[in-house]
């Protein structure tokens, strides 16, 4: 057994706790001449001995002198050792380490110029990295600034370390870092975006590799406060994309792209401008570079760019905007195709998204969104039919949009929706549907007609207006099927679109093709009185229309036909029936047109419009035998 005065003399034991610095510092330049005797002889024994009655008798007192002088003279071991092996170091650096957390700031202080000493001396420090680095995490953002200061040049010499060291073993250290990202301290964001720098740029260390465990963490120090830390975090993100742009293929795995996405994603909803901004920007990339390998989340990033298409942020904009056409040229019909075929492209998920983001209150990203259901019908027909009944409400919704914008490019979609393989008389039906309730007639009447006239100039008045009235004739609300011949009478009456009918219309009794255009209309006309006399004024059919007259006086002679009688008599004034105003100066040519009118007139009472079809017959002469 050797006693304590023969490991240290007691002027060394009374100096360690003194209360003077300069007296400490004496006590530890003794230790350090002390070890470096006995390391030279190999006295392992003595060395492990006197490190001991160190920690166990002033590294833990309850005096802080004691523990200052502990931590100098522990440092002073480490020296006198030379190269302390990984057996000193494991008795050596714990206790140092616990003073990390003293509540003496001096302690503190001292802990770190300890730790500074201790990795200087040693080639093997290393090995208590992840130790060290916990240590310095804790004291980074100490409330003392000398401590800070302290922390700051070990932090530097750690860095060094690391920087030689061919074994470190980062992979083992990113699951710490990786946690440490999450503080909101930022003097502890600086402190590890320091180290994910210096890491980064160490040339045999694989920085990319661990980025997707990193990235959620580095985005989310966009939205600190402190300037200075956003510009350091955007810097470093700037930076690991221009690697990604420059990486081997071989290191850009499908796994990589998928688990960077899925962050990115989340991160582009961020309230924090500069977070979705970089965010947006980091998608845009991975679709320029990679889009066959981001497949999967291919409808999470197009709801992103429909969703930001629309910020206030002018920058946000742009790239969303140079996204979405990255994703239009990323994905040609083929490669849609495929994918879908192969399982990697979900295309119900995509349509999920452009129907969240159709029904925006976002002119923008309504525009957008039909935009990419246009392009995905021309894309990959087939699959965008399949899920036709989930589209076209959202569709038709659109027409009812306050943006002109969005309901010309709605009817565009829903024509060419009309336009494939067995969908046409199924959009119609949709589209005749919508106009019915409450919130449909007030549609109809505010913008119905100009609806339906543009969708004739989309599919063809020819084929749109005999399958409106064919859909009609089946239907079983004959109010609303009178409501909507009357609509769409009009239209055909008045619309520059449908031009082209009425010259069929009134050639039918000479063209086949109009005779056949009457005949098919004529069912569907029937539901409106007004309605099916005009389709016999501009067919020229006038002996039937003479037919239909009479047949009025059967009728329940109410408002709702005097109204339609009345439309009518204002109707013959318009330039559709200029040809048939001049017919009434031949009555003896055309009696039955004659006898027609005459008999409108004795069944209106004295009203405006007896008086406007009154006088247009006596400007004529009347010869109708």
């Amino acid at each position: 057994m050797v006693a304590s005065d023969e490991l240290l003399p007691a002027a060394v034991l009374r100096q360690i706790g003194d209360k003077l610095y300069e007296k400490r510092k004496v006590a530890a330049l003794d230790v350090e001449q002390l070890i470096k005797r006995l390391a030279s002889h190999n006295d392992q024994h003595r060395i492990r001995l006197i490190i001991d009655k160190l920690i166990t008798e002033y590294a833990f007192s309850s005096q802080a002198n004691h523990r200052k002088g502990a931590l100098l003279c522990l440092a002073a071991s480490a020296v006198g050792l030379g190269d302390p092996n990984e057996v000193h170091l494991r008795q050596i650096v714990p206790p140092v380490l616990a003073s990390f957390t003293d509540q003496d700031a001096r302690v503190r202080y001292y802990a770190c110029e300890a730790l500074y000493n201790i990795a200087k001396a040693s080639a093997t420090f290393i090995l208590f990295f992840n130790e060290v680095f916990d240590a310095m995490f804790r004291l980074c953002a100490d409330s003392e600034a000398n401590v800070q200061n302290a922390v700051q040049f070990l932090d530097a010499l750690i860095k060094d370390i690391a920087a030689d060291c061919t074994n470190f073993d980062v992979a083992a250290f990113i699951p710490k870092l990786r946690d440490y990202l999450r503080v909101t301290n930022p003097h502890k964001r600086q402190f590890l975006l320091s180290w994910v720098v210096v890491l980064d740029s160490l040339p045999h260390v694989k920085m990319l590799r661990h980025l997707p465990a990193l990235m959620d963490g580095l985005l989310s120090m966009l939205a600190e406060p402190v300037r200075e830390v956003r510009t350091q975090v955007a810097n470093c993100l700037k930076d690991f994309l221009t690697e990604v742009r420059s990486a081997p293929e071989s290191e850009l795995t499908a796994e990589f792209f998928s688990r960077l996405t899925a962050t990115v994603v989340d991160r582009a909803g961020s309230p924090d401008d500069l977070t979705r901004l970089t965010a947006i920007h980091w998608l845009k990339t991975f679709v320029e570079l990679a889009p066959d390998r981001i497949l999967a989340h291919v409808p999470a990033i197009l709801g992103v760019v429909l969703y930001n298409i629309s910020s206030n942020n002018v920058d946000i904009q742009k790239e969303c905007t140079e996204a979405n056409a990255a994703g239009f040229c990323g994905y040609p019909s083929a490669a849609v195709t495929a994918a879908v075929a192969a399982g990697g492209l979900d295309m119900a998920a995509i349509l999920g998204t452009v129907i969240v983001e159709m029904r925006s209150e976002m002119e923008a990203t309504r525009l957008e969104a039909l935009r990419w259901l246009h392009f995905l019908l021309a894309r990959a027909q087939e699959l965008v039919l399949e899920q036709v009944g989930r589209l076209l409400p959202p569709l038709l919704d659109s027409l009812s949009a306050p943006s002109d914008a969005v309901v010309t490019s709605a009817l565009g979609v829903l024509a060419a929706v009309a336009d494939c393989p067995g969908q046409f008389s199924s959009v119609l039906v949709a589209f005749l549907d919508r106009f019915r309730g409450e919130a449909g007639f007030a549609l109809l009447q505010r913008s119905g007609s100009s609806l339906v006239r543009r969708l004739c100039s989309h599919l063809g008045a020819a084929a749109v207006l005999p399958e409106l009235g064919a859909i009609l004739q089946r239907d079983t609300d004959m109010g609303f099927a009178a409501t909507m011949v009357s609509v769409l009478n009009l239209i055909l009456l008045t619309g520059p679109e449908l031009a082209e009918l009425r010259d069929q219309l009134r050639r039918a009794a000479v063209d086949p093709a109009g005779a056949k255009l009457f005949s098919v209309l004529y069912p569907s006309w029937c539901y409106s009185a007004g309605a099916l006399l005009s389709l016999c004024f501009v067919a020229q059919a006038y002996d039937h229309a003479v037919e239909i007259v009479h047949a009025f006086a059967d009728l329940p002679f109410g408002a709702e036909l005097l109204v339609q009688i009345d439309r009518l008599v204002a109707l013959l004034e318009t330039p559709c029936f200029t040809f048939l105003r001049l017919q009434l100066l031949e009555p003896q040519r055309y009696p039955s047109l004659l006898r027609a009118l005459y008999g409108l007139l004795m069944l209106l009472p004295q009203c405006n419009a007896f008086r406007m079809l009154n006088t247009r017959l006596q400007v004529g002469p009347c010869d109708c035998e």
